[in-house]
């Protein structure tokens, strides 16, 4: 909502340049209408000074004043507040399926990969409000871990608190992932609808195999971009736990199923990327943002406040008094 000052007709500002011409008008006239009596001394004359004589100029002021007040009238005074509500037409539900496994700790990406991730997802995240977005997370096993929602805080909140645990059962189950995104999204009624996979390995578990998957997201019309993230080579990883409960890294070979994730994109419509640094994450999910882009329709509602009334009123209001004045006051001078 916005408010602002404006004058619907300024042009009629200009007649204020009369004002100047009107007063050396009046300043000319009285020169000219004053008699003027010419004596060598005036000390046998009884002088006495006349107040209202001198006052007589006011009501000229009068008669300015009131021309002012209309002309600022004529130039329409105004404000004018604005207020715009948003319809999302065709909306968008989106389910993240992100890789959880030990190696998301690998630090190929800064800190990790992980809280790069995060960081990215979180930016993603604010650039759609119109859409609803779901977490889902998933290692040996997969759960969802935020259902579909348009509340924002609470889908940042939830990202804040995703973190590597022990919790869930250790491996990759892409298949799984998949499966539990779709299961998410079967019933959605949006116009489109999109998963985001997300994996740094290989689908090396799960009671779900990820063609499969694939076929059920292809089922239910869910196009599936996904993600594969870490630097090509070595990354250097956890690869054992001290006595402590820390982690001991090395450097790991990465190795990322692309073949698949290829596979399930083409399949679905989808589209494969690969994230080796943070700059290119953050560009992919920036694509990913471009190429769906969520149908906005907006109402604007303006609303005008006509101020020339009190201008047009304070206008006949200096007249009045002018009236009032040469008909009372100063009758026997005028």
């Amino acid at each position: 909502m916005g408010s602002n000052f404006q004058f619907v007709n300024p042009e009629f500002f200009w007649l204020f340049l009369l004002l100047p011409l009107l007063i050396l008008w009046y300043v000319w006239q009285r020169n000219n209408q004053t008699a003027a009596f010419h004596i060598s001394s005036i000390s046998g004359f009884k002088t006495s000074k006349n107040w209202l004589a001198k006052l007589r100029p006011v009501l000229f002021i009068l008669r300015l004043l009131a021309l002012s007040a209309f002309i600022v009238a004529m130039a329409r005074p105004r404000t004018v507040d604005e207020n715009t509500r948003t319809k999302t037409t065709s909306g968008i539900d989106i389910i993240m399926s992100m890789d959880l496994s030990a190696s998301m700790l690998a630090r190929d990406l800064k800190p990790n990969r992980l809280e790069a991730l995060k960081t990215t997802v979180a930016q993603f995240i604010k650039g759609r409000p119109n859409d609803r977005i779901g977490l889902v997370e998933y290692a040996g096993e997969s759960y969802t871990r935020t259902p579909l929602t348009t509340d924002k805080e609470l889908l940042l909140k939830s990202l804040k608190e995703m973190e590597y645990n022990t919790v869930i059962e250790g491996g990759t189950a892409i298949g799984s992932g998949l499966a539990t995104a779709v299961n998410r999204l079967k019933d959605s009624e949006a116009k489109s609808k999109v998963i985001i996979l997300l994996t740094d390995g290989v689908n090396n578990t799960g009671v779900i195999d990820p063609k499969i998957a694939t076929e059920l997201a292809l089922e239910f019309d869910i196009k599936v971009y996904t993600i594969g993230i870490g630097t090509n080579g070595m990354a250097m990883s956890p690869i054992a736990l001290r006595p402590d409960g820390s982690f001991q890294y090395g450097n790991v070979q990465v190795e990322i199923d692309e073949q698949l994730m290829k596979d399930i994109a083409k399949k679905t419509g989808g589209k494969y990327f690969r994230a080796t640094d943070n700059q290119k994450l953050e560009k992919i999910y920036e694509e990913i943002n471009k190429l769906e882009t969520t149908e906005i329709e907006e109402f604007k509602y303006t609303h005008y406040n006509e101020l020339f009334r009190p201008w047009l009123l304070l206008g006949l209001g200096f007249i009045a008094l002018e009236f009032l004045l040469k008909s009372t006051v100063f009758r026997g001078f005028i």
